[in-house]
């Protein structure tokens, strides 16, 4: 394993935290004024994107590259960030944060039950999801606090889903070449599954945001199978969001 690959991703993290902290919050006296069903949404992807992030950080300690242990920790605090954002968001609308949804238990208890390799496929499943909810929500709505959010969201999911392949890069590469692309195939499957359960439950919220449940399906596998390409290419830089 490389011992100074993830050291650009540590860097990487750290010039982001510092410039956010040199741009600020979003002007949050403006308010924002939620559809229903956007709200009720962003309720569910708001409990999604809260959590520690601990059992994440433990496995990465335990992979042995300190680097790589470095810059999970810097992802998880841009998560917990996410999900400031957001319920500040929803304060900004008078509405407030959930304390759970069935989604989010379902997916952690599915990662804690795994090693390091499988949490991240589960992990990536919703970070592919997240760039394109939050794609629609920049661009479909017409509050321009939810815009503002969505749009710092989406750029730090753009980036971590290239991390994320990077370490699935290395971590494939232990097991057989004739097993790698079954295992990310039926990742793809699972990634449908997801989709497809997510395009149901937010359905009204992407209706008001202009996108439709099947494009939506269409949109998150396609960018599923950039994953996959990029994951299985000698560098997975090569990943890109095509938005």
């Amino acid at each position: 394993m490389r011992t100074d690959g993830f050291a650009k991703w540590t860097q990487r993290f750290e010039d982001e935290r510092e410039a956010r902290r040199a741009k600020g919050d979003p002007d949050w006296t403006q308010g924002a004024a939620l559809h229903p069903a956007i709200r009720s949404s962003v309720q569910r992807f708001q409990v999604g994107e809260d959590g520690d992030g601990a059992n994440l950080v433990a496995k990465a300690d335990q992979a042995g590259d300190a680097d790589y242990a470095r810059a999970v920790r810097l992802f998880v605090a841009e998560e917990q960030n996410h999900a400031r954002l957001l319920a500040l968001l929803l304060q900004a609308d008078g509405t407030p944060t959930l304390t759970g949804h069935w989604t989010d238990t379902v997916f952690v208890r599915l990662r804690r039950l795994m090693g390091l390799r499988l949490e991240l496929l589960v992990l990536m499943i919703a970070e592919v999801v997240a760039l394109r909810y939050y794609r629609a929500l920049r661009d479909g709505t017409e509050d321009q606090l939810t815009s503002s959010v969505a749009s710092r969201i989406l750029a730090d999911e753009e980036r971590h889903v290239p991390f994320h392949c990077d370490r699935l890069h290395e971590s494939l590469a232990q097991l057989p070449r004739h097993t790698r692309r079954p295992v990310l195939f039926l990742w793809q499957l699972l990634l449908l599954a997801v989709t497809l359960v997510v395009a149901l439950d937010h359905g009204p919220a992407l209706r008001q945001l202009h996108v439709g449940r099947l494009r939506f399906v269409a949109d998150v596998m396609t960018t599923g199978g950039g994953v996959v390409d990029a994951v299985l290419a000698p560098s997975p830089d090569t990943w890109s969001s095509g938005r």
